[in-house]
């Protein structure tokens, strides 16, 4: 069994880290929400350093975050904003401490390093989810599904895809994140085991073709051969190109996994979109798909 931390409760207290990018504007309002939730809230250094595009020079960013891995007051961290450079400091860092005593790594986008680390090297549960750097933008459904998370309360997503999904029903472990990030991590102590696991997607950003890319070498490294079902959320922010690839997204995922008969969903709320719903990596969830409706809940 994938370790949970415990559930947060009133009191408890919540660090704010950077573990990659500077942030680009105060996150006062970001904090009051979490005090809102009734937290105690700590915030790193990182969250005022910038050293360059960082949050903080790598020695910085590192000592922070242990920091607050080491305080065993701290019942959950969350990122302040994603960015690039967690990939930069994840060796230095000490779990020893919250392997003993896990606590919520909380965040996504380049966040995913530490998410994925949290599973595959420490067997501990962890949430995708808004980042304060985001909180203001994020719609209300996407913040309560944080508090939710982290508060253990039950969350069960029914939405509509305007996409055709693959339909089907599946248990599993739920794991997943950034797909760039996920590929980055392949081969390293912070891969997680994709085996009998419904694995969801999102990404920003890439044109369709280093989508194609990137899902032909999940592909090819037999990441996506025994699944129990695949989510997709948002690939946004694609500029076009001057020669059109000639498929979406949702087409170039539906074209690789074709010898596969695990459901596939779209257009599922996370990802860098405001309606980023929080998801629980390491927890047991079920997924039932139909051609336009989906609904997960956990187990």
């Amino acid at each position: 069994m994938i370790k949970q931390p415990a559930y947060l409760k009133k009191g408890d207290k919540i660090a704010i880290v950077c573990p990659a990018k500077k942030l680009k504007k105060p996150i006062d309002k970001a904090i009051a929400v979490l005090e809102s939730w009734g937290l105690e809230v700590l915030s790193g250094d990182s969250v005022t350093a910038a050293y360059n595009q960082f949050a903080g020079d790598d020695e910085l960013r590192a000592a922070d975050l242990q920091r607050f891995l080491d305080d065993r007051q701290v019942r959950a961290i969350i990122a302040g904003r994603g960015g690039y450079g967690t990939i930069r400091i994840i060796d230095a860092l000490d779990f020893n401490i919250l392997n003993e005593e896990p606590k919520w790594l909380i965040g996504f986008s380049d966040i995913t390093v530490l998410l994925s680390h949290a599973i595959a090297a420490l067997n501990t549960q962890s949430i995708h989810g808004q980042m304060p750097g985001s909180f203001e933008e994020g719609t209300p459904e996407s913040l309560e599904s944080l508090r939710k998370a982290l508060f253990g309360e039950e969350i069960t997503y029914t939405y509509q895809s305007d996409f055709p999904n693959r339909t089907g029903e599946a248990e599993g472990i739920l794991i997943g994140g950034n797909l760039t990030l996920l590929i980055a991590l392949q081969g390293s102590v912070s891969e997680m085991d994709f085996a009998d696991k419904i694995l969801f997607l999102e990404d920003v950003g890439e044109h369709e073709y280093s989508i194609d890319r990137l899902m032909r070498q999940l592909k090819r490294n037999g990441k996506l051969a025994k699944l129990k079902g695949l989510i997709i959320g948002a690939f946004n922010g694609i500029e076009p190109e001057d020669i059109p690839f000639g498929q979406t997204p949702e087409e170039i995922v539906l074209d690789i996994v074709k010898e596969y008969d695990y459901p596939v969903c779209f257009n599922f709320p996370v990802g860098h979109i405001d309606d980023n719903r929080a998801l629980v990596l390491g927890k047991k969830a079920s997924l039932q798909v139909h051609q336009h409706e989906v609904t997960l809940s956990y187990m």
